[in-house]
């Protein structure tokens, strides 16, 4: 998506592209072969969530593949890998991490978004171990710029310590509407990253139209440099204003028509 002059892109998409229930008509086509919905999903979004790699490695030889196959100005966020997040002892995680960013994945080239580091729900905040885990997290890999997106789901995060040592190592606290663990909102890197969690399989847009139309309003503020009002935050002071690029994703709930609320969500910041 082409940036406007007074906000930056908005990338917005699903989580993953190989979903039987997608195919038929749901989303895909009836009679379009599966090696070529990879190339449809990305020309109806402007982004997808890479959920394999949180489950295993892939060969660099994949990556470029992917991002041969999608159109300029599409991108791919990373979901790291489970052996670097779900782990007891966060400072150890140095030599997954290691291999996780080492595989391939700059074969994304420009297609490469945000790395997303999701922790489980259990997960509670040690100040110490988690600090020392984001100094793990590498800037670079091989000349490619690496943004780090931070997903907690347990509530003793909501404290103004986690939120400066996120902001203090450039990383983006996910913002989370689920309706199984508190949201975070404050906004801590130069991008703003978003899942929509509460969707509904027996929605035709997996949200309510009114939801749509709210999620437009604050991807487009986000985009813009402000915060949106009625989130959950930790700091009531507002971070300086500046334009953000803005990723949202209809994820988890409501699978079956995420792309459906994604193309709606797409059609209404265009």
């Amino acid at each position: 998506m082409a940036s406007k002059h007074n906000q930056a892109p908005i990338r917005i998409g699903i989580g993953g592209w190989t979903f039987e229930p997608w195919r038929g008509g749901t989303f895909y086509p009836e009679d379009l072969s599966q090696k070529k919905e990879l190339e449809y999903a990305s020309r109806q979004l402007t982004a997808i969530e890479i959920n394999g790699t949180y489950y295993s490695g892939f060969k660099p030889a994949t990556f470029a593949g992917w991002a041969a196959t999608v159109p300029d100005g599409f991108v791919f966020t990373v979901k790291a890998s489970r052996f670097c997040t779900n782990r007891k002892v966060l400072a150890e995680a140095g030599e997954s991490v290691a291999k996780f960013v080492g595989q391939g994945i700059v074969e994304l080239g420009d297609r490469l978004g945000p790395i997303l580091w999701q922790f489980m729900a259990t997960k509670k905040f040690d100040p110490d171990d988690f600090g020392a885990f984001l100094k793990l997290l590498p800037a670079s890999r091989e000349g490619v710029k690496l943004r780090h997106a931070i997903q907690v789901r347990h509530d003793s995060f909501h404290v103004p310590e986690f939120v400066a040592m996120c902001r203090d190592a450039g990383a983006a606290i996910v913002f989370a509407d689920s309706p199984e663990y508190p949201g975070l909102a404050d906004i801590t890197g130069d991008f703003v990253y978003a899942r929509l969690e509460k969707g509904e399989d027996d929605n035709p847009l997996c949200y309510p139209e009114g939801d749509i139309d709210r999620w437009a309003d604050a991807a487009k503020l986000w985009a813009s440099g402000g915060r949106p009002e009625g989130l959950p935050y930790v700091e009531d002071k507002a971070p300086p204003k500046t334009l953000r690029e803005t990723f949202v994703f209809f994820i988890h709930g409501g699978k079956v028509r995420a792309p459906a609320a994604a193309k709606a969500l797409i059609e209404r910041t265009s």
